[in-house]
């Protein structure tokens, strides 16, 4: 098992129901191949910074999940064939990254510092 990000850009014009509908498969599939999914990250409607398959705007979505490669392979397959989506991406995570937007921050405390020394 190995922790990936998903992202995925829809298509603007899309009714939001469809893009549910999209994630919730991705999950579900993930979730029913022994998988863990983990958190979602909808960002919304963005603008391009270029023309994408003659559209200017896309409905970028991100979701967290951790499972074997042949799991994420499917996914990536099924989103490839998908109309809705224009762009996927499958990411594999580091071990040391995974998880780290769901919990609190993971950055050591910093040491105080010695103290200034004073002008005189």
């Amino acid at each position: 098992m190995r922790p990936y990000e998903i992202a995925v850009i829809f298509d603007a014009s899309l009714d939001e129901a469809v893009i549910r509908e999209t994630i919730d498969r991705v999950v579900n599939h993930v979730r029913a191949e022994g998988g863990t999914p983990g958190h979602v990250d909808r960002w919304g409607r963005r603008t391009f910074a270029y023309e994408l398959n003659h559209r200017t705007e896309g409905y970028y979505v991100f979701i967290e999940v951790v499972a074997a490669p042949e799991v994420l392979a499917e996914v990536d397959r099924t989103l490839a064939l998908n109309d809705a989506v224009l762009r996927h991406r499958v990411i594999r995570q580091p071990e040391h990254v995974a998880g780290r937007k769901r919990g609190p921050a993971t950055t050591p405390p910093v040491a105080d510092a010695p103290p200034a020394a004073q002008a005189g």
